[in-house]
């Protein structure tokens, strides 16, 4: 939207000193603060350079009224993401009350083995996503899961939410049911079963060199030893003696399953699921509930508070191991709001810099060098990184470089199938490993890491882009409008 004033063009100057102003900034932020930098300073860094572009914005001839019309819009679309990021922090909280995710961890240590462990991780969350369309959803439920078997086992939570979200993304992108994998295709222009299907020769190859790279993880943590084994006793013990363990902890799981397989909006499924988990915990673990209630209320009262706070605050167990503690302790809508801060921040950047025409100047200076169709494709994977690191969200990441690139494939004789997997192999995968992004954000926060080494053991959504820049400069499974 342009001003009713007069506005000048950004030059490429104008365009790239936010964005160096940005990366200055957030490597000063890692740099001082380290594994905290995304609770406060790097929200900072993102205002900062918002106000950066700002200034430029107002040199420029636009009003400080439009430039804040455009921030209030850029946050508004995260509205929706922002409900689903409440109710996954109520979901958490209520199933770990109510035994749901204590039971998964407690029959998951039962018949995994710590050899292929990484690889089943992946497998599982591939095959959980690819049946419900949604990788946030999949990583919020089984993965959170798998986060704890991962400790009974003393293994890496790293590697093994690496493995998570690599399943995650990869059933998601082949969903029929996925909102990105319904999206890209209609930016394009290409058909959804058509765009599906040519994914694969792309997304097969991706998932079987991550699984082998986890296999090949997971052999070297020797399922003979002893500390591990000592330690999935005591998890075992710990869980039997605090909850009360039976497959009937599973059904909210199952319920949430159900819901996403019949296409319920994943707001309303999700929060379904968070209510079934307080009902399961007032029937399930009453013993447990009483034991957190303070001391002298009655047993209404304490089933009231204790299932109460677990929406909004979590829940804090104690059962004199720190370690287990740490990972039975936690959930509640206040645990996602350091994410929702940092989301918002992302997209008011992203925004500013939509509205004051930056990113346009970005790919037109790209469009110039893009001379070969693998220098164009490459050019499109570039473009969708670049747009989920200033945006901060993956369906920008799709519908921008769409739109952008849409007229250029077909002036160049492409498919629209070659666009709309290009979109897919870029926008969607790489959306988890920025930070600051909704889907980095939602991830770090969903499955309570503490350090951003995961992103190294994203193996799906490492290589997935890359292959499609191999394949693009190749020249293999490049498909032209004549084919048909």
């Amino acid at each position: 939207m342009s001003d009713p004033i007069k506005t000048k063009e950004p030059s490429f100057l104008d365009a790239i000193i936010p964005l160096i102003a940005l990366i200055a900034m957030l490597a000063a932020s890692v740099s001082y603060f380290a594994d905290n930098s995304s609770f406060g300073p790097n929200q900072i860094a993102l205002l900062l350079a918002m106000g950066v572009a700002c200034l430029i914005g107002l040199k420029n001839g636009y009003t400080w009224g439009s430039i804040e019309k455009a921030i209030i819009n850029g946050i508004s679309i995260s509205l929706g993401a922002i409900l689903i990021l409440l109710t996954v922090g109520a979901l958490i909280g209520t199933w770990l009350l109510s035994g749901t995710v204590p039971t998964m961890v407690y029959y998951g240590l039962q018949i995994i083995d710590p050899s292929w462990f990484y690889a089943a991780a992946c497998l599982v969350c591939g095959i959980v996503a690819m049946s419900i369309g949604s990788s946030w959803t999949t990583a919020a439920t089984v993965g959170v899961a798998f986060i704890g078997i991962a400790t009974g086992f003393e293994m890496s939570t790293a590697v093994t939410a690496g493995a998570v979200i690599s399943g995650a993304y990869f059933g998601d992108k082949l969903s029929p049911l996925s909102e990105t994998t319904n999206l890209a295709p209609a930016v394009a222009g290409s058909e959804l079963f058509a765009h599906i299907r040519y994914m694969l020769w792309t997304t097969i190859p991706s998932i079987s060199i991550a699984l082998i790279l986890f296999l090949f993880i997971g052999f070297s943590h020797s399922s003979g030893n002893v500390g591990s084994t000592e330690a999935i006793e005591t998890l075992t013990r710990t869980l039997e003696s605090t909850y009360n363990i039976t497959v009937l902890n599973l059904i909210p799981l199952l319920v949430l399953l159900v819901l996403a397989i019949k296409k319920m909006p994943a707001f309303p499924a999700v929060a379904i699921g968070a209510i079934m988990g307080a009902i399961w915990a007032a029937i399930f673990q009453q013993e447990l509930i009483f034991s957190m209630a303070k001391e002298g209320v009655s047993q209404t009262h304490a089933m009231v508070t204790v299932i109460w706070t677990a929406f909004f605050d979590g829940v804090v167990v104690n059962t004199g191991n720190t370690e287990i503690d740490k990972l039975l302790s936690r959930g509640g809508m206040s645990s996602m709001l350091n994410t929702i801060w940092l989301v918002m921040c992302a997209l008011s950047f992203g925004a500013v810099l939509e509205h004051l025409g930056m990113l346009r100047k970005f790919v037109a200076s790209i469009l110039k060098a893009a001379k070969s169709t693998g220098s164009l494709i490459a050019s499109t994977v570039a473009t969708c990184i670049g747009t989920n690191l200033i945006t901060a969200d993956q369906y920008m990441a799709i519908v921008m470089p769409g739109r952008m690139y849409k007229e250029e494939y077909k002036r160049r004789g492409l498919d629209p199938l070659v666009l709309s997997r290009t979109l897919e192999d870029s926008g969607t995968i790489t959306s988890p490993l920025i930070p600051w992004n909704t889907c980095g954000a939602f991830m770090f926060g969903a499955l309570a890491l503490t350090s951003y080494e995961y992103i190294y053991y994203c193996f799906f959504n490492l290589i997935n882009p890359v292959l499609a820049v191999i394949y693009a400069y190749v020249g293999y499974k490049i498909k032209y409008i004549k084919d048909n």
